[in-house]
């Protein structure tokens, strides 16, 4: 079939709506791809009525047959000088001195892209409803052959340009504002995170150059005359202390002298970094004159500009569909904390297993490797429940019918961050604040189904066990999600191109493709991985997910924010090399901040205090060290000065239990050849009668005035901090306002202009 070039009838427009097409140099706004129908199927019929609708609104439309049907399309002019009158020109920011269009290229692709989603076809069809049911295929904005792109190649989506600096006003120019804040927030957000990493590298190898010092590690090590309780009902054996040595020693690298003012430091360090980047990214926008823009004024300008008949929809509150969405979300959020439930069950019964096992080794370590296995489970149960959280989220926006897209996607952040915030927490806040503190005791020990013992935490603390967890889920994310994230679109890349490097093609064909450059640069637009609404919205998550990691419980687990930087860098480029080169361009948006996603790191902030707050407070051993120190420790007799104060802690926090007292179905080995009548157990208990001793009341009371003299010591700060740092520079508020004095000095000379004439 020939090429064509449909125009809308001349009687329709007047002479001057015309635009001078010269062959062969039209820019095309968006393509439509889809299939081949037969003529005079519902297929065909809806798509011509498509194509018909925007040849009425003065649609230019040129159509390439080859495998796949392509239809480009471009506005006319008029509808962006609509725009202009209507919201006063609102790219006179956005400008490149170079470009001669009126228009800029990122405003007339979301323009367009507007245009062609509200559409509708007599049947009150859409184009993503046309889309759903195969009339077309997809549709999408073509990337740019020209100096702009390959500017971005070049100098930015390639792996050599790793530490340097990214260019973003061209990111602007080219993939919109929303696009260009968000690599201007990762940059900024990795810079500030080399301010993290150094401290929590520092604290790894303290803990590293002690590893052998440690009072509390000497003693578990020492004590091979300590006689535990059997871990599990079955089979279990008592063992020595000093067996778990090497534990005792990990557990000091991550909860030692440094863990808490580490804790603090990030604690100010998240209120910092959300503070300066306000003022970087008040600096960012400053040439991009978007502090008047309204993004409701624009939708309603491109609702008016794409249909003059337009019906306002008002802003509508249900409270019966607010109730609905509200249960729907506790519902949600429940069935994700039994799937928490479910992992902690598994280790429960991993850890009998494990202890029943032939091998030695494995019986030793069979808590550690519960944890560990536990953790990828966790990691495998994080991807499932992401596709879920996903059309759950969406549901949920469907059932609230918000009144437009930026709301609805506002909603839809909320709804889907609060799933996966439990999805990836929920195990962590287990082993965090409840292994070993609600398990009971020996003789009256909490089971699961009145069968399996709950897990225990070591003598010397849970702070490992949340420590493998992090490492283990951060690890996986970071290596895994980011291999498959670039390997995938490659591969898919590479497989789409496949049929057209492979096939022969025919003389006709060839001629065809030769006669027009517009089939080639389409079919490479189309070959490319396709995107959607959530790419962005992606890339967004993984970081928001990754700044709770960090910041939340991130006195377990110092290395976080050197992961994260190492990450990150790497991301950076991950990311410009898959937008650049492997995926279709994204329709440009416009915006003035990252939107909804600053509440959510405020939210992230102050959930970092009371996170790390707990963590040390309850996670950590580091209070009950200090009661020990300062009340019960052979210091506080003042006899001798060269003795280390917590000589006798181990011993201190252990608390004896008779062996007769267990309940009648445990089998106990070992137990008559051995002669055992007494073993130990982590707990502060009376001898006698195993009720709290009057050392778990004065624990208790510190870790509870810790916590809340650390949290109100940190939130003050917090708060001091944001008052302290203003959120706009002041050389960027003078910026402003000599603009604004300039564009009224401007106006006023036009008046008085006029006025002479």
């Amino acid at each position: 079939m020939q090429d064509e070039i449909m125009l809308t009838p001349w009687r329709e427009f007047p002479i001057e709506e015309y635009e001078v097409l010269v062959p062969n140099q039209v820019t095309w706004d968006f393509v439509l791809v889809c299939d081949h129908h037969k003529l005079g199927s519902e297929k065909a019929s809806k798509r011509k009525n498509f194509l018909e609708e925007l040849e009425k609104k003065g649609f230019i439309i040129k159509k390439i047959q080859g495998k796949k049907l392509f239809y480009g399309v471009r506005a006319p002019s008029k509808i962006f000088r609509k725009y202009q009158w209507l919201l006063r020109n609102p790219d006179r920011g956005s400008q490149n001195s170079s470009t001669k269009e009126d228009v800029f290229i990122t405003t007339r692709i979301r323009i367009v892209n507007f245009i062609l989603q509200n559409t509708e076809i007599a049947s009150q069809e859409k184009l993503q409803d046309l889309i759903k049911k195969k009339v077309f295929e997809t549709a999408f904005p073509l990337h740019e052959e020209e100096e702009q792109r390959e500017f971005l190649k070049n100098k930015w989506a390639r792996w050599r340009s790793m530490c340097c600096r990214q260019p973003i006003e061209e990111i602007r120019l080219y993939f919109g504002e929303k696009v260009a804040l968000y690599f201007a927030w990762l940059g900024w957000y990795t810079c500030i995170l080399s301010l993290a990493a150094f401290p929590g590298l520092l604290l790894f190898i303290y803990g590293i150059i002690y590893f052998n010092s440690s009072q509390v590690s000497k003693e578990i090590c020492e004590a091979n005359t300590t006689i535990m309780c059997p871990l599990c009902d079955q089979k279990c054996p008592f063992w020595h202390l000093s067996d778990t040595c090497i534990y005792a020693k990990v557990t000091h690298l991550v909860d030692n002298e440094g863990t808490v003012l580490f804790a603090i430091f990030m604690a100010l360090w998240a209120t910092l970094f959300l503070e300066m980047w306000k003022r970087k990214r008040a600096d960012v926008v400053s040439g991009w004159e978007l502090y008047g823009w309204d993004e409701d004024e624009e939708e309603l300008a491109l609702e008016l500009i794409n249909n003059p008949e337009y019906d306002l929809q008002k802003y509508q509150h249900s409270y019966f569909r607010s109730m609905i969405v509200l249960l729907l979300v506790l519902l949600t959020i429940i069935v994700l904390i039994g799937i928490a439930h479910a992992l902690v069950i598994y280790r429960v019964v991993a850890t009998v297993i494990f202890s029943q096992s032939d091998s030695d080794l494995i019986q030793e370590q069979a808590n550690t490797l519960a944890v560990l296995t536990g953790a990828v489970l966790h990691y495998i149960t994080i991807v499932i429940m992401t596709k879920v959280n996903r059309y759950m989220a969406l549901f949920l926006c469907d059932l609230e019918k918000p009144r437009t897209f930026s709301q609805r996607e506002n909603n839809f952040t909320v709804k889907f961050f609060t799933f996966q915030f439990f999805t990836h927490f929920s195990s962590l806040i287990y082993v965090a604040f409840f292994l070993g503190r609600i398990n009971g005791r020996p003789g009256n020990y909490v089971r699961v189904a009145g069968k399996w013992r709950l897990e225990e935490c070591h003598p010397s603390g849970c702070m490992t066990d949340l420590f493998i967890q992090m490492a283990t889920i951060m690890i996986l994310k970071q290596t895994l999600s980011n291999m498959v994230e670039y390997i995938s679109p490659w591969i898919t890349y590479k497989i789409r191109q496949l049929p057209v490097n492979t096939k022969v093609k025919s003389k006709v064909q060839v001629e065809n493709e030769a006669e027009d450059p517009c089939n080639e640069q389409w079919l490479r637009n189309y070959q490319l991985n396709e995107v959607n609404i959530f790419s962005l919205f992606n890339e967004f998550l993984e970081m928001m997910i990754q700044y709770s990691f960090t910041t939340i419980f991130v006195a377990a687990f110092p290395l976080a924010p050197m992961l994260a930087f190492i990450n990150n860098i790497i991301e950076i480029r991950l990311d410009a090399i898959k937008m650049v080169k492997l995926q279709r361009r994204l329709v440009p948006r416009k915006a003035k901040d990252i939107g909804i996603w600053l509440q959510v790191l405020e939210g992230i902030g102050i959930l970092s205090v009371i996170g790390n707050g707990l963590v040390i407070a309850i996670t950590s051993d580091f209070i009950p060290l200090q009661v020990y120190k300062y009340t019960y420790s052979p210091c506080t007799l003042g006899n001798d000065t060269n003795i280390d104060c917590l000589t006798g802690y181990i011993n201190h926090s252990l608390s004896v239990f008779r062996v007769r007292d267990f309940e009648w179905h445990m089998k106990l080995q070992d137990l008559a050849e051995k002669q055992i009548t007494e073993c130990r157990y982590r707990d502060y208990r009376n001898n006698d009668d195993y009720s709290y001793s009057v050392q778990f009341w004065h624990v208790f009371a510190a870790r509870l005035a810790f916590l809340i003299i650390f949290e109100h010591v940190a939130l003050c700060i917090k708060l001091i901090a944001a008052w302290y740092v203003p959120d706009v520079p002041q050389r960027v508020k003078n910026k402003n306002l000599e603009e604004k004095k300039k564009h009224l000095q401007e106006e006023l000379s036009v008046m008085d202009h006029s006025t002479e004439v």
